[in-house]
């Protein structure tokens, strides 16, 4: 066991601080309990941190201001886990709307649609992730941007879009190639499409 300990340990600790890793990320060292027993020592002895059941990290120290182990930004933990899964994710709802500057409000609970299973990550402090399985298709665009902004305001509803956050899309549609949006048209509600459409005029 202690063999097995040091090789995880050498092994994370080449890693680059802020890492998120799993259990199966060390299947070469021994069984899946033995593994399980090594990192659970390594967090008893803070060396890495439990995120959520089966997800941990190598965490940063932030050392001038004082505040210590920091915990790693949920979407790094959701990016990690996608690529785990070999899956595709794209932010949606609330979430969506804060990445846009469309909303304020800080999202509790930041959800996904994705290609891989739907499932939910209890994190700490009451924060989540939710991934909800979607159809391919609305993760067919070929402008990140345009599917945002899709999922953004499928999430807002048409009647609650204020002028300020129409304006917010034409400024951020006026960086991104007009001939890559309107390839992704065809994947858009009617009334997002004519709202791209304007956007650009």
């Amino acid at each position: 066991m202690d063999s097995i300990t040091s090789k995880i340990e050498q092994h994370i600790l080449s890693l680059k601080r802020g890492n998120i890793f799993f259990p199966d990320d060390f299947i070469e060292y021994g069984s899946a309990d033995a593994i399980r027993q090594c990192l659970t020592r390594l967090c008893k002895d803070d060396k890495i941190i439990r995120i959520a059941q089966g997800i941990y990290c190598f965490p940063e120290i932030e050392e001038k201001l004082g505040l210590g182990v920091l915990q790693p930004p949920i979407e790094h933990i959701a990016e990690a886990m996608a690529k785990r899964d070999h899956a595709r994710i794209i932010p949606t709802g609330a979430y969506a709307l804060n990445i846009l500057g469309l909303s304020t409000q800080v999202p509790m609970n930041y959800v996904y649609l994705t290609d891989g299973s739907n499932r939910h990550i209890d994190i700490s402090n009451g924060r989540g992730i939710t991934f909800k399985k979607t159809a391919p298709k609305n993760l067919a665009f070929q402008s990140r941007l345009a599917m945002l902004i899709t999922l953004a305001l499928k999430s807002l509803k048409k009647d609650n879009i204020e002028d300020w956050q129409l304006g917010r899309i034409k400024e951020l549609l006026s960086n991104e190639p007009k001939e890559k949006v309107m390839g992704d048209l065809k994947l858009m509600p009617s009334w997002i499409r004519n709202i791209i459409k304007e956007s650009y005029e």
